[in-house]
């Protein structure tokens, strides 16, 4: 496996494109009669674009995508649905394509109809400008965006166990209103493997479990998310060359998120070890990088080891104190601050120093180890700082 450029469009056969103008933007992709997988957010609130892209992936066939920003089209009602169709009609009739082969997705401010004006000029103007290539796909993560400062894409080839080399392309959106259960994300996957969408749908519910329900930016659910994955049409079987490649790109571009976040001044890993099941670690590093006193404590530099431990203790996994360590790391040094029980890091110690340093970094590895079993899991989640208070606070206004 490597990693090379092309985003979305490292895949042959997809075209990209998006257009900005003031507070909104659309990006488009074209992937005739691909088969495809989804996953959406489980918030009980639903925005009409999932409502619509629920309906479109059904059949496990698709050809389009359009997405909006600026927008949520959340609790907005029938018309919120019909604008939606709306979308999905103005972007089925230009590629010629059945309009229940458009997904819709959406991100923005909640409770506010579409300004269809704007939308469809931008539909109109990504439309024109499909294409393949890199810079395609950089457009359409760009126009994605809503507080996040940077565009997200990311592409890999591997090769499966038959010989056959393929690509696997995404673009993703999203720096606040991040918590587990899907994050409030938008993020759309190419491939050229040949894969059946039951296939499609096991393969990218595990990769999803393993890294974009493992990021964790403020623990608020969103209204509007969704990870979907295109792939060539055909009945074909998912290797586990295939799985390790997904599971990296989802894993990078859930990095890019946490890294990302709103007011987001240091990111953190958080590696659980030696957990009895695999439910127990994730609970326990999402429990981590969820709790606002970590999240302060990273922001401040303090190797707070009480509020770690306190969060493993809550979360839900079995742990025993006497038996937790819990180690912080940069990529040069690693500081234990608790082992098996016994606090290392305490006032007037050199590890105190060093965790101390180590906390100044911009990005720090949490590592706890709980040393009852063999199960691990990694979650990504950054610090809370003044900026993301103030950012939350003038969102809607």
């Amino acid at each position: 496996m490597k990693t090379i450029e092309g985003g979305l469009c490292a895949v042959d056969n997809v075209k990209a494109a998006g257009a900005c103008e003031d507070n909104y933007g659309v990006a488009i992709i074209h992937y005739p009669n691909s088969n495809v997988a989804a996953v959406f957010t489980s918030n009980k609130v639903q925005a009409a674009p999932i409502i619509i892209t629920k309906k479109a992936v059904e059949n496990g066939k698709l050809s389009a995508i359009v997405a909006n920003s600026g927008n949520a089209n959340c609790f907005t009602g029938q018309k919120g649905v019909e604008n939606a169709e709306f979308m999905a009609s103005q972007v089925a009739e230009n590629l010629n394509i059945p309009q229940e082969d458009v997904a819709v997705a959406s991100t923005g401010i909640i409770g506010r109809q579409l300004p269809l004006g704007e939308i469809r000029k931008l539909i109109d103007d990504s439309l024109r400008r499909l294409n393949n290539s890199s810079n395609a796909s950089r457009s359409a993560a760009e126009a994605i965006m809503t507080t996040d400062t940077y565009p997200k894409q990311y592409a890999v080839e591997t090769t499966l166990k038959n010989g056959q080399k393929i690509c696997i392309g995404g673009i993703t959106k999203g720096s606040g209103m991040i918590a587990p259960n899907t994050a409030t994300m938008l993020s759309f996957i190419t491939t050229d493997i040949e894969a059946s969408p039951e296939e499609l749908e096991k393969s990218l519910k595990k990769a999803v479990d393993k890294t974009f329900n493992m990021v964790v930016i403020d623990g608020d659910e969103s209204t509007n998310d969704i990870v979907l994955i295109m792939s060539r049409p055909g009945q074909g079987k998912i290797d586990e060359n295939f799985q390790e490649a997904l599971e990296y790109l989802c894993g990078q571009l859930a990095k890019m998120m946490a890294q990302d976040g709103e007011g987001a001044t240091k990111f953190m890993e958080v590696k659980v070890e030696g957990a009895e099941t695999i439910e127990d670690a994730r609970l326990a590093a999402k429990s981590i990088v969820t709790s606002p006193l970590v999240k302060t404590a990273l922001f401040g530099a303090d190797p707070n080891w009480g509020r770690i431990i306190a969060a493993v203790g809550y979360s839900g996994a079995n742990m025993d104190p006497d038996s937790i360590s819990v180690n912080l790391e940069d990529k040069e040094r690693s500081a234990n601050i608790v082992d098996h029980g016994k606090v290392m890091a305490y006032e007037g110690t050199e590890e105190l120093e060093l965790a101390e340093s180590i906390m100044e970094r911009e990005e720090i590895i949490i590592t706890v180890d709980l040393a009852l079993g063999k199960y691990e899991a990694t979650s990504y989640g950054c610090d809370l700082s003044y900026d993301y208070v103030r950012i939350n606070s003038e969102y809607s206004t």
